[in-house]
């Protein structure tokens, strides 16, 4: 055969994508100004520690993504999901702390009860006005900032992106609709 040539990717492919699936909510203000974010300040080994980030984590085994989500919140703020919707998917190849992948569902929460706390066991929670977000005015992880736009859209449709990781960086990102 000739005249054919191997691409090799960026990052190491594998035959089949293991990956630990998680949750990742942001709460609005009834307003939708603010959205309730998390600041990981309760652990200096944690991989986050110092930046804003939506509320969530792993799923259990024997719950579905809402589930999921609405239990993440009530865990972390202390309040309860009224709607979610589904903002879109991301799959983060190598982004554990080991090079696991993670692969996340991203869920908009308008409507929720309760009065939320103000330090949960990861760190504390703050409100944080949209613009300042979507401005780059609050620590977060740098490539938090290529999806942000597509969840807080004046008319979000749902996204399914991919964003690999290597040595703790995005190496690309791409989504479709």
């Amino acid at each position: 055969m000739s005249g054919a040539r191997r691409v090799v990717p960026a990052w190491p492919r594998v035959s089949r994508v293991q990956a630990i699936l998680a949750t990742l909510g942001y709460l609005l203000s009834e307003d939708r100004q603010r959205i309730l974010m998390i600041r990981r300040d309760a652990r200096p080994d944690d991989i986050h520690f110092g930046y804003y980030n939506g509320l969530g984590g792993k799923l259990e085994p024997d719950e579905d993504v809402a589930r999921g989500m609405r239990r993440e919140i009530r865990e972390e703020a202390g309040l309860e999901c009224g709607q979610i919707e589904l903002a879109g998917t991301i799959s983060w190849p190598g982004f554990g702390r080991g090079g696991e992948n993670w692969f996340g569902f991203l869920f908009r929460i308008p409507t929720w009860t309760g009065l939320p706390r103000t330090v949960s066991a990861e760190g504390t929670l703050h409100w944080v006005p949209v613009a300042d977000v979507l401005a780059g005015a609050v620590p977060m992880w740098e490539s938090d900032r290529h999806f942000l736009p597509l969840i807080f859209a004046d008319n979000p449709r749902p996204f399914h992106g991919v964003m690999p990781f290597a040595q703790g960086r995005a190496v690309s990102w791409s989504y479709t609709v």
